[in-house]
Order: C-alpha cells, then structure tokens, then sequence
C-alpha cells in the first residue's frame, strides 16, 4: 500500500481532531485505523467509482447526443444518491442554457426550454470551468424559479461543467452544465461529492467522441456508396439516366431520414420557372413538369432565398436549407401541395438548396412520414453532397441527350453535303443549282441545330411561337435524308393531312428533338423486311397534335413501360421529359400492324 501512505503531519492533525472530540487515541492505534480505510472501505469506494465511470463509457454510441446526456443524468443521481439532475447546453447565438434532457424525464411545463446565459448558475458554470455549490435553493439569488423545485420538494443542488471540445474545423466546443438535485436542506457539499460529479460529467466526452467518430465513419461510408452508384451507372454503355441514379442512391439515406419521395428541380435559365428533372419513386413525378416560381411561395423562397432566415413555429428557415417540420400550418405550402402530403402523411418536408457560384440552380426537395423536428450539419452535408453528385449526374444525363440528338441533323448535313459533292462532279451545278441551294440551306440549319444543341448545356435559349406542322414536315424530311444514308430500304414514306398553321408555344429546339426522337424510333421499330412510316396533324379542341405511324406493333405488357419512357435507348426518354416541359402530352396506340406515337401540345394564344 506505498501508493496510499499517509502524510504523517496529516495523521497528527487526525489525532489532534479526535483528541477535541473526547477520543484519545496513539500514533499507532491512528495510523492502523487509517490503513484498514485506506485497505477496505477507499478500496470499495474506488471499484465502485470505477465501475459507474466504465457504466458511463459503455452508453450506446448509437444513441442521440441528447439521450446520451440522459443516461449519463441518471447515472450520477443512482450513483450520487441524488433527487434528480438535468442538463443544458450553452447556445452563444442566442446566449441562452437550452434545456438538454434530464432524469427523471420532466413532465410538460416541469422545466423552462431555455433560461438566460446572464446572472444564472448554469451560465455562471460555462463561465467559470467549476462547480457551483447551493446548499439551500430558496436562498439562492441566481436559481429563479424555486417555486418549480418547491414542488418537488428539492432543496439544495450541485451544477457541475459539461464540456465536449470541437471535433472538426467547422464544430464549436459544446459548453454546459450538469445540475443534480437532492431533497436536503442546508446540505454540506464535500470536496470529494464535487470532484467525483464533475469526474463522471468528464466521461461524457469520450462517448460523444466515439459517437461521433462513427457517426463520422458512417456518413464517409454513405458518401462512398453515393459515388459508387454513380459511377456504377457512368460505366454502363447506354449512358446516365436520373431515375435509375435515384433509384439506386436513395436508399443508403433512408438511415438518415425516412425518406417517401425526393425530387431534384433545376432552375430555368430566366429563373421564372423550375423544372423537375428526377424524382423517386418515379411513378409518383411527373419529370420534366415546369412549376412557377413566383406563384409556390416554397419554390420562390428556396430559389431566391429572400425569407427572413431563423427557426419559425412550422419551419426552419436557412439559407443552407428549408425544414418545413409542421406541412399542414407551414405558410410556404399551397393548399393542393398540403392534400397530397396529408394523404400521404408526410410530416416532415427538407428542401435543399445547391448553389453555382452562390446562385441557386437547382434544389433537393425530401418528403417523409417521420417527424424530423431538426437535422445535424453532418446529415444536411451528406444531402448536400447528395445533390452536387446530383448535378454532376444531371449535366451528364443533358450530355449524353445531346451527343443521341447530335445523330440525326449530322447524318442529314452528311448527306445533303454528298448530293452537292456528286452534282458539282458530275458538272450538273447549273442545270440543279435549285437543288444544290436548298441542300446548302439544310446543311447550314442541321449545323445550327448542332451548335444549339450544345450551347443547351448553358442554357434553353428563348421560347417562341413556332408552327408544329412546319416543323414536323421539316424534321420528316431531315429523316428522310438520314434513312437513305443509314441505307433502309423498303421504307415508305407518306405524308398524311398536314393542317397548318398550328401554333404552339416552346423553345424551338426542343419541339425539333421531340419529332426527331418519334420518328427515328418509328424508322428503328420497323420489321427488317421495311413497310411505312407516315406523319399527320390536326387540331383537337385546345391542342396541337403530331402523329408519328410506323409500320410494326409494340407488345401490350410494354406499352405502359414506353409511354413512361423506358423503352431500349435514349430517344423516348428524351422525348417524354421535353413534352412534359412544354405542357403537353404523349399517347401511343399499337395494333393491326401498326403502332402510333401521338404528341400533344396546348395551342398558343
């Protein structure tokens, strides 16, 4: 026992001590006294002192922060013999103690959310580093509320400090103090009861440590998995496609939130309207429909963020993202959009902003049933990396569109520019110089739709009134030229009734790729052995409508799966997202010999 010997000055002034007590006692008979404490009861003390703080370092890493500080709360008031003990946490934006969990778990209106930084013992304890002793509450100036503790017949208290040091650059040191409250009055608080307290407040860091450190290790796992699946459809041959991304990803968040739906919009180019490009599942979105602005207060404050920021009674406001955690009372959801969710029992509605160059251009919209009163800013960094790897994927999905669309106007150049080649050979330039002139036209117009192909990269362009039958004449005899070039024989071509003019109103490129994409695909459907591929319009009711015919009939069972743009390739795809964006509609109807794909869209004013 040399680790425990005893100061002999300290065991003369134990014998002066006794001897003012009436108890005479030798040297020797003290010093055998103090070694058989030092020997049984410091012994016991000790192991029992060890094993509650090992109790504390084996909580459940699991756990919330907030049910860690819990568990630790009911630790030290079994261990301490105590009443009760609760804990806050030092808020510095707001300069308050916010009320952080307690044992036993209070009843309603038991306990103040958030009391003053400022002239009160928790604050006093963030401030100081040390304990804070009040042997008679009543008498205690900075304990407010004592009418609380009287009825609960508490009469005295120990606050000790809470710490957990910052575990990254961009955390804070957490400051608190941990309160334990006992029935005496005018209780005698000992050195030990203090040192033994603020002991086992300490242990608390090491378990947020290690909580965090798997937490940590589990959202760098998620990041991994989000990448891979990315990657994983990068490598496939047909190229990137959101719904299968979505598909494929959503589910390693599900852990963070219990995820119903999500959907990513992008921004249009005018910044008028938003566009939704992907959501999950994909049975419950309409891709590719356009949503205004200014006219969904949600839409407007996520893309212009012009909301005053802070924590409201229904929603969270910041510019980093919008947590609407009461649906049904949130003042940024329409009415409509509140029916759907309550039918739906979504509870919690996280919309996420993701900036280029500090200017929103797209953003995440999460529903779930669960009620999710908060989230971390490790998990809103895992959604946030969600959607810039969503960007990515997105900008592209807009390639590989392109680089399928670039085939059609390339193929048709390519052609007319062999005719001009073999006229001016043959030394036919001026007797087919009317020719020669409307190839040149056509190439030139191709090779302008390939350069605006590209440059939809950066944006649309400007909407216009076009007329539908006008361009899909044009774009049949684009085809045309690009089914002699591919070398298809035996297709027929024919030009059914073509009512003109029908005016729509869209971007000009897009309506060229919708019909370029329908008739490529009916040239594609068609038997080996050839047969017919023929167009029409006509106005019906309030609608613009284009007819691709071809020869050739799509199975029943894959009727649905092509309307909703999964059929083999790129080209419906493309097709259903842009008729989606212009407010239109897509029909099919395959028998008799013959399937037909029907675009529609509203005529313009």
């Amino acid at each position: 026992m040399d680790h425990f010997k005893i100061d002999q000055k300290l065991l003369e002034s134990i014998m002066a001590d006794l001897r003012e007590k009436g108890c005479s006692l030798s040297f020797g008979e003290v010093t055998r006294v103090v070694d058989l404490i030092t020997e049984e009861v410091i012994y016991r003390y000790v192991d029992r002192l060890i094993s509650q703080a090992e109790t504390i370092l084996e909580i459940n890493p699991h756990l919330t922060e907030k049910e860690i500080l819990e568990t630790v709360a009911k630790n030290v008031v079994e261990y301490l013999g105590a009443e009760a003990a609760s804990i806050r946490i030092y808020d510095p934006g707001k300069e308050e103690m916010i009320s952080f969990g307690s044992y036993p778990p209070p009843q309603t209106g038991d306990r103040e959310e958030a009391i003053p930084f400022e002239d009160t013992i928790a604050g006093e304890v963030v401030k100081t580093h040390r304990a804070y002793f009040v042997p008679n509450i009543l008498k205690e100036e900075k304990y407010k509320n004592k009418e609380k503790v009287q009825k609960f017949g508490i009469r005295s208290m120990l606050a000790v400090p809470i710490s957990i040091p910052r575990f990254s650059l961009k955390d804070v040191d957490t400051e608190g103090s941990l309160q334990i409250y006992y029935k005496d009055i005018d209780k005698i608080f000992t050195p030990l009861e203090a040192k033994i307290a603020e002991m086992l407040s300490r242990r608390v860091s090491y378990v947020i440590a290690r909580k965090r450190i798997m937490d940590l290790q589990k959202f760098n796992v998620t990041k991994d998995k989000i990448v891979e699946q990315i990657f994983l459809k990068l490598g496939k041959r047909e190229g990137i496609k959101m719904k299968e991304v979505f598909n494929l990803v959503i589910p390693e968040l599900v852990d963070i939130m219990r995820i119903q739906r999500c959907s990513l919009f992008s921004v249009s180019e005018d910044r008028q309207h938003v566009v939704l490009e992907a959501g999950y599942p994909e049975i419950q979105h309409g891709i590719g429909k356009a949503f205004s602005v200014k006219e969904e207060p949600y839409i407007d404050a996520v893309v212009n963020q012009a909301n005053p920021f802070g924590e409201f009674e229904n929603e969270k406001i910041f510019p980093a993202y919008i947590l609407i955690h009461n649906p049904q009372e949130s003042h940024l959801l329409p009415q409509d959009l509140k029916r759907f969710l309550e039918t739906q029992q979504i509870h919690s509605v996280l919309y996420l902003p993701l900036k280029v160059n500090d200017v929103v251009n797209y953003f995440l919209a999460f529903d779930a049933q669960a009620h999710h009163p908060r989230f971390s800013d490790e998990e809103i960094e895992i959604f946030t990396f969600f959607g810039k790897e969503l960007m990515k994927g997105l900008r592209l999905e807009k390639m590989d569109d392109i680089l399928h669309d670039f085939k059609n106007p390339a193929i048709a150049a390519a052609g007319f520019a062999k005719r001009i080649q073999k006229i001016l050979e043959d030394g036919e330039f001026l007797s087919k110089k009317e020719k020669v002139a409307q190839a040149l036209d056509i190439i030139l117009k191709e090779t302008s739709r390939i350069q605006e192909l590209a440059l939809t990269l950066h944006g649309e362009g400007r909407e216009e009134v076009v007329n539908l039958t006008e361009k899909l004449r044009k774009r049949f005899l684009i085809n045309e030229e690009a089914i002699k070039e591919l070398k298809r024989e035996n297709v027929h071509l024919i030009e059914n009734d073509l009512e003109s003019p029908l005016w729509i109103r869209c971007y000009p490129l897009h309506i060229e790729r919708v019909l370029d994409n329908l008739l490529n695909n009916a040239t594609n459907a068609m038997p080996e052995e050839g047969g017919h591929l023929s167009i029409r319009s006509y106005r019906k009711d309030f609608w613009a409508v284009a007819e691709v015919t071809n020869s050739g009939e799509i199975r029943e069972e894959d009727r649905d799966r092509y309307l909703l743009g999964d059929g083999r390739g790129r080209g419906l795809h493309i097709t259903t997202r842009l008729v989606k964006q212009m407010k239109g509609k897509i029909e099919m109807e395959s028998g008799g010999g013959q399937t037909t794909f029907r675009v529609m869209f509203p005529l313009a004013k």
